[in-house]
C-alpha cells in the first residue's frame, strides 16, 4: 500500500506559504507507518515545534493500473474521505532552503490522518465537493475540490505514469488555504458534505 501525496494543489494555499503554483502535480509519498486512524490521538513529536495540519481529500485506488488514460480515470477510485496531512513546518522550511527532499517534515510516524470512507455515489460531483476542519468547533479551514489546479483524474493519470497504482494505494490531494499549527489539547474534526469521518485530539 502506497501513500501518495499531492502538494501545492489549491492556488490560495500555495500562496500563503509565499510558493510557486507547479506547472505539473507536485508529488511526494508518505510510508504506511505514517497512517492514523479509527480517531487515535496525535502525539506531537519531539523535534519539531511548528506542526501543521493540511486538510485534504482523500482517493483510496480500487483496481490496479498504470498507465491510466483521464477517460478511465473515474474508475480506478470508488470511495473518498478526508485526512490530514501532518506537516512539520519548522523541520520543511529548512529543509526547503537546502534544496532537500521533504519526508523528514512529512512522513513522520502517524503523520497521515485518514477518516472513514464513504463511497463516491453518496456524494456529489466529484469535483464539487466541499470539505471543512474543525479545530475546537470552529471552522479554520474549508475546501471546494473545484479549487484545485490537478482535479482528481489528472492526479490518477499522472501518477501512474510513475507508479503502477494498485488496489488501496491512498491519494491525498492536496490542502486548500488555512492551514496552521496545533497544540496538546487541540480537538480536530474533519468534514466532507457535511459527514464528520475523522475526529483527532492533540496530545
Amino acid at each position: 500500500m502506497k501513500i501518495i501525496c499531492i502538494g501545492r494543489n489549491y492556488g490560495a494555499h500555495a500562496a500563503e506559504l509565499n510558493n510557486p503554483v507547479p506547472e505539473f502535480p507536485l508529488v511526494f509519498m508518505k510510508p504506511s507507518t505514517a497512517l492514523l486512524v479509527n480517531n487515535k490521538p496525535f502525539y506531537l513529536p519531539n523535534f519539531s515545534n511548528d506542526i501543521h495540519f493540511e486538510l485534504e481529500v482523500v482517493l483510496k485506488i480500487c483496481k490496479n493500473g498504470r498507465h491510466i488514460q483521464v477517460e478511465q480515470a473515474d474508475s480506478f477510485c470508488e470511495e473518498l474521505t478526508v485526512g490530514i496531512d501532518f506537516t512539520a513546518r519548522d523541520v520543511q522550511q529548512k529543509l526547503k532552503e537546502k534544496g532537500h527532499p521533504w519526508e523528514l517534515a512529512k512522513a513522520f510516524d502517524n503523520s497521515a490522518v485518514l477518516g472513514r470512507f464513504i463511497h463516491k455515489d453518496s456524494l456529489p460531483e466529484a469535483n464539487q465537493l466541499k470539505f471543512s476542519l474543525l479545530k475546537n468547533e470552529e471552522v479554520v479551514q474549508n475546501g471546494n475540490t473545484s479549487d484545485m489546479i490537478f482535479d482528481f483524474a489528472s492526479i490518477i493519470t499522472y501518477t501512474s505514469q510513475f507508479f503502477k497504482l494498485q488496489a488501496g494505494d491512498l491519494i491525498y490531494t492536496g490542502t486548500p488555504a488555512g492551514v496552521g499549527p496545533v497544540k496538546i489539547g487541540d480537538h480536530l474534526v474533519g468534514i466532507l458534505e457535511g459527514i464528520p469521518l475523522f475526529e483527532c485530539e492533540i496530545r
